[in-house]
């Protein structure tokens, strides 16, 4: 079942119907002429970027997955009156996908600075399995050097693609979608980062009460500027609901 919070779609899927669902994506693959399926994992961030970014907003809404990543989008979700099936955060839906496919998913990795992808790659081999059939950091935007990558994922043969470019990664994905040549594509953030051991994960306890962001903002000063949108991110849910 598909719902929108704030106009964006999420899709009511637990964590494994979520990876079990890319995985089959994968394996029917992608037919000649076909664009690549985008999977989102929405937080209140990118819903609140996404009202003044209208690129980004067109991306997220033509997505083929999008889950909850962050607890807000739960949240706004259960105000309209729609219990969805928990929180897919985006590190382990990759995860997930990774030990379930094993050496059967082949993947590109891109974003994060300079040999971040390289690392997390090597880590997926040894951990997983997984074939890892390119990599490239995140630092690229003018228009040669986006041609040149898209080109690299695409001769790669990478059915899986992990975009780990921060803001905007989306609007990337959605607008490259027939040139990058994947079967599926999921932006991931900073997962990239915490593979590749540069960012340590938050302790279990504060995913399962929904307080690992305010743990990372708390612990990381450069995550304090992101307050102001998740403020913004619940006034907008609570005034739509009084509507």
């Amino acid at each position: 079942m598909r719902t929108y919070v704030l106009g964006l779609p999420v899709d009511a899927v637990s964590l494994e119907e979520a990876a079990e669902w890319v995985l089959a994506a994968l394996q029917r693959g992608r037919r000649a002429g076909e664009a690549g399926m985008l999977v989102v994992t929405l937080n209140p961030e990118i819903a609140v970027l996404s009202r003044t970014d209208r690129a980004l907003g067109t991306a997220i809404r033509h997505a083929d997955l999008s889950v909850a990543d962050g607890v807000g989008i739960t949240w706004a979700a259960r105000r309209q009156g729609v219990m969805l099936r928990g929180r897919v955060p985006g590190i382990d839906l990759v995860t997930r996908v990774l030990e379930l496919g094993g050496s059967q998913v082949d993947v590109f990795l891109l974003g994060g600075k300079p040999g971040v992808a390289d690392a997390a790659g090597q880590l997926l081999q040894k951990r997983y399995g997984t074939r890892v059939l390119g990599t490239h950091h995140g630092y690229f935007m003018r228009p040669g050097e986006v041609a040149e990558v898209c080109e690299q994922v695409r001769s790669s043969g990478a059915s899986l693609l992990l975009a780990g470019l921060g803001e905007g990664q989306e609007t990337f994905l959605h607008q490259h979608e027939s040139d990058l040549g994947a079967t599926v594509m999921i932006g991931v953030g900073g997962t990239l980062d915490v593979l590749a051991g540069k960012v340590r994960r938050m302790p279990g306890w504060t995913t399962r009460l929904g307080v690992e962001w305010l743990f990372r903002v708390v612990l990381d000063p450069r995550r304090w500027r992101r307050i102001p949108r998740l403020w913004r991110f619940a006034w907008l849910v609570i005034e739509r609901r009084g509507r």
